[in-house]
């Protein structure tokens, strides 16, 4: 049975507990032939990114993890000239420190970022190892996972029914990818576009105004409405570009846009409504 390891962002609360479990594992501490000792500064073999969203007032904050794959296709193990990296039987890809000779062919190979690090003492190249020691010494999860207070990150066998169900709810990092990842997601962000509307005779919020966002692609639609502020957020959007629609009883229909979150989160900022 496969491990895998599934990342809930909707309860993470970026307390980085995580991070600093697995540089107090790791850090110090040779655990050959899984990994030789990790540097205390340069790696992050479970890297949290505060990944702030939008533009002042609209704001938001997501918690990013950068993580090895364990790719079921791992295109390091491809790389590598000195079959110095493996899959195990139960899918964790780890680098051979014994083998490795500091090539770096993995590291360019990787198509995800800040995955595979280059020691520059042991001229060898590291990456996590999902603790692999720690599991064969009858641990049931990583430090990481262990390390966890919201339960934000699950690790399991990827046979096991409940583990099923959450793999059933997430989705890969990258899924435009072949490379059959073992690390899944739930909640991943998608784009938003957020903004207020006001009265402009009236010279106050706009409140229960109809917002519909419309993929000028797709056509795909996604509907809200203004709190008693007149803020709206149009979250889950694929990237492209919407046109907005705002409709309330009393004003005139009025459209916005299009607006492009193809590379980030959009506050449009106040938009003025006229009464019809």
């Amino acid at each position: 049975m496969g491990k895998v390891l599934i990342i809930n962002y909707d309860i993470c609360n970026g307390c980085y507990n995580c991070q600093v479990a697995c540089k107090d594992e790791h850090v110090g501490n040779d655990w050959s032939p899984i990994a030789k000792p990790q540097p205390d500064t340069g790696q992050f073999w479970n890297k949290l990114h505060d990944n702030v969203r939008g533009q002042v007032p609209k704001v938001m904050i997501t918690y990013e993890h950068s993580i090895c794959q364990h790719c079921d296709d791992a295109p390091c193990i491809r790389s590598c000239s000195q079959d110095a990296i493996y899959k195990r039987d139960d899918g964790i890809v780890i680098i051979n420190p014994d083998k490795c000779r500091g090539h770096q062919l993995c590291i360019e190979a990787c198509p995800y970022e800040n995955i595979i690090y280059y020691n520059e003492d042991l001229k060898i190249a590291q990456k996590c190892t999902f603790c692999a020691h720690l599991l064969d010494d009858g641990w049931e999860e990583p430090r990481c996972v262990d390390a966890c207070p919201t339960g934000a990150m699950i690790f399991g066998d990827e046979d096991d029914p409940k583990i099923r169900d959450l793999i059933a709810k997430a989705e890969p990092l990258k899924p435009e990818l072949t490379v059959k990842p073992r690390v899944y997601y739930i909640g991943l962000p998608k784009r938003f576009i957020a903004g207020a509307l006001y009265d402009k005779e009236a010279d106050e919020c706009s409140e229960s105004v109809k917002v519909t966002a419309a993929n000028v692609d797709t056509g795909e639609k996604v509907t809200t409405e203004t709190d008693s502020y007149g803020d709206f957020w149009l979250r889950g959007l694929a990237g492209g570009q919407y046109t907005l629609l705002f409709e309330k009883n009393g004003y005139l229909a009025q459209k916005f846009g299009p607006v492009d979150v193809t590379k980030r989160d959009i506050n449009i900022g106040d938009v003025a409504l006229w009464k019809s």
